[in-house]
């Protein structure tokens, strides 16, 4: 039987005694169990593929109480620590997926239901041999399209030039996304990307709109 490839590794990372809490008591009341139902929202719905430790997540979902906004990641840490920050930031407008990104834009988002996709530092796969590895792949430029709603935005950001031109190339190709100058939320400056920048790695976002 062939195994699809995997665009992560789940990496052996330490879970504190809070991180571990979280996904036994906080995820049951804020986290959605992967299934075949679609999630549903009255407002505009944002998904974020790899949420990270949940930084920027956070910070946007603050920012903007007027929309809803479902994280997905697999790592346990990550998810434990966004879990913690919802509560402690209170917010009613932000859930969490454990579980792949492919899979869950497949089975749990209807088709034309995003006001955006948010795909920040997705892990760039930089050796030649691992590229088939990198998320971004014309099979999911296309799924991404096809669940952005007409106008919705796939905003993209990578420290790695190679990725970036690799995305930009990808994305371009997709007949139902064309480049935009900007996202429909701004960005805040996430530890990552700050030492990113003091360590003089270029940043680089990428937008595009879906036309129709």
């Amino acid at each position: 039987m062939n195994r699809p490839i995997r665009s992560f590794v789940l990496r052996q990372g330490r879970t504190t005694p809070a991180q571990t809490r979280a996904l036994e008591q906080l995820y049951p009341k804020y986290g959605l169990a992967f299934s075949q139902q679609k999630i549903k929202s009255e407002k505009p719905l944002v998904l974020e593929i790899g949420s990270g430790m949940g930084e920027t997540t956070i910070e946007i979902a603050k920012a903007h109480p007027e929309v809803d906004f479902v994280a997905v990641e697999v790592h346990g840490p990550g998810v434990g620590s966004l879990l913690n920050a919802i509560v402690k930031n209170g917010l009613g407008n932000l859930r969490v997926v454990r579980h792949d990104a492919l899979e869950v834009l497949e089975h749990m988002v209807e088709d034309g239901s995003l006001a955006a996709i948010h795909l920040f530092f997705p892990d760039p796969w930089p050796k030649k041999r691992h590229h088939k590895r990198r998320l971004v792949q014309s099979a999911f430029a296309a799924l991404a399209a096809r669940k952005l709603a007409r106008g919705g935005v796939l905003h993209a950001a990578t420290d790695w030039p190679d990725y970036a031109d690799w995305m930009a190339g990808v994305f371009s190709k997709e007949e139902l996304l064309e480049p935009a100058q900007e996202g429909a939320f701004l960005k805040p400056l996430t530890k990552f990307e700050a030492r990113g920048k003091r360590l003089g790695h270029p940043i680089r976002e990428l937008f595009f709109r879906r036309t129709r």
